[in-house]
C-alpha cells in the first residue's frame, strides 16, 4: 500500500469515510475492483511515482489522477511488505478466482468425486489468498502452512460429505425442500471450513501476537513532518496476542458474511428459476445462468463483507495486554494491520 513508498507526508487513507460502514463498503469496491488487474507493471509503477510525488510534497494536493493511483497502489501491494500480491490471491481479482470454484461446487447433483474435488480446490484457493493477504508481522513456515491446509480440506468434505448422506434420510422433509437443503449444503461447507482456514492459516499470529502502533495525532503527524519522518517510521509498540486474536477472528467472520449470499442466493435462485418453462427447454443455459448469478452476487457481496471491520484496526491500549496500557497514542489508541 502507499504507507510502504517513501515520503515524509502521509496520504489520506481514502477519499470515503472509513469511521462508518458505508465510507468502508466504497473504499473495499475500489481495493477490489477487477479493473485494477489490467494495470501492468509500467502503470504500477507511474502509480506508485505519483504517490511518491505527492509523499515528498513534489505533488500539492490530491486531484483525480493521484486517487486513481492510489487507487491502484492499495489493491496491489501488500501494506506490510510493500511487495505486489500475487495477481490471482489480489481482493481485486477474488470475484473472478472464486467464480468458477463456486459455479463448481453450486452444480447441481454433484456425486462424491466432484464434490471432494471442488471443495479441495476451493479450500486450495482459501489458503493461497489468506496467506497472500495475512498480516506479515508474523509469518508463517511451510510446515504450517501445509498443516492447515490439509486441516482446512479435511473439515470442508467432512462436512459437505456429511451433509449429503444426511439430507436424503431426513424423513419429515418434502421433497422441494430437500432440494433446497441439498442446495445448501456446499454453502454450510464453505461457511464453516472457510472460517476455520482462516484460524489455521494464521493461528502463529495469535500464538506470536502482531505489531500494534501509537495512534498518531494531528500534532504528532505535523512534528513527524517537520522532522523529515513519515508515519511508517514510527516504531512498533510490540506485538499483541489479543490483537491478533480479534483480527483474524474479524476477518474469519468476514469471511463466513462473503461467502453466504454467495452461496445461498445463487442456489435458490437457480431452484426456482428451474421450474420456469423457458429454462426447461433449453436445459443447457443453465450453466451460464448460474454463473451470471454468482458473478452478480459476488461483485455485491465483497465489498459489503470487507467492509464489515475496518483494514486499519484501532482499539483501546486498555484492551490489550497490560504492557500497552499506558503506550497508546491519541486519546490511548493503538492501531494494526487487521489484514483481510
Amino acid at each position: 500500500m502507499s504507507a510502504s513508498i517513501p515520503g515524509n507526508r502521509e496520504l489520506p487513507a481514502s477519499q470515503y469515510d472509513l469511521s462508518t460502514y458505508w465510507g468502508r463498503v466504497m473504499h473495499s469496491a475500489n481495493i477490489s475492483d477487477p479493473r485494477t488487474l489490467l494495470v501492468n507493471a509500467a502503470g504500477l509503477e507511474h502509480a506508485k511515482s505519483l504517490v511518491a510525488g505527492y509523499k515528498q510534497g513534489k505533488i500539492a494536493e490530491m486531484n483525480d489522477e493521484l486517487w486513481k493511483a492510489k487507487k491502484v497502489v492499495d489493491s496491489t501491494l501488500h501494506p506490510d511488505t510493500g511487495d505486489p500480491v500475487f495477481l490471482p490471491f489480489r481482493m481485486s481479482c477474488f470475484v473472478i478466482s472464486n467464480l468458477v470454484v463456486t459455479a463448481g461446487m453450486l452444480t447441481p447433483g454433484l456425486g462424491t468425486t466432484g464434490t471432494l474435488l471442488w471443495q479441495i480446490t476451493n479450500q486450495s484457493l482459501n489458503v493461497a489468498i489468506n496467506n497472500a493477504n495475512a498480516n506479515k508481522s508474523t509469518p508463517l513456515s511451510i510446515s504450517k502452512i501445509t498443516q492447515s491446509y490439509f486441516l482446512a480440506v479435511g473439515a470442508s468434505c467432512s462436512v459437505a460429505l456429511g451433509l449429503n448422506a444426511l439430507v436424503p434420510r431426513l424423513k419429515r422433509v418434502s421433497p422441494a425442500t430437500k432440494t433446497i437443503l441439498t442446495r445448501l449444503v456446499p454453502f454450510a461447507a464453505v461457511a464453516s471450513a472457510g472460517a476455520l482456514n482462516v484460524f489455521l492459516m494464521r493461528g502463529e499470529e495469535i500464538r506470536q501476537g502482531i505489531e500494534v502502533y501509537p495512534v498518531l495525532s494531528e500534532a504528532d503527524k505535523a512534528k513527524l513532518a517537520a522532522e523529515g519522518k513519515s508515519e511508517s517510521s514510527v516504531p512498533s509498540l510490540g506485538k499483541s496476542k489479543k490483537a491478533a486474536t480479534l483480527a483474524v477472528s474479524e476477518t474469519a467472520l468476514s469471511r463466513v458474511l462473503n461467502s453466504s449470499p454467495i452461496m445461498v442466493i445463487p442456489p435458490l435462485i437457480l431452484v426456482r428459476l428451474q421450474k420456469q418453462d423457458w429454462l426447461k427447454k433449453n436445459p443447457r443455459l443453465t450453466t451460464p445462468v448460474n454463473l451470471g448469478l454468482i458473478l452478480t452476487t459476488s461483485l455485491f457481496a465483497l465489498p459489503l463483507a470487507l467492509a464489515a471491520f475496518p483494514q486499519r484496526q484501532s482499539v483501546d491500549a486498555s484492551s490489550l495486554e497490560k504492557e500497552f496500557w499506558d503506550k497508546g497514542g491519541e486519546n490511548g489508541k493503538v492501531v494494526f494491520n487487521r489484514g483481510i
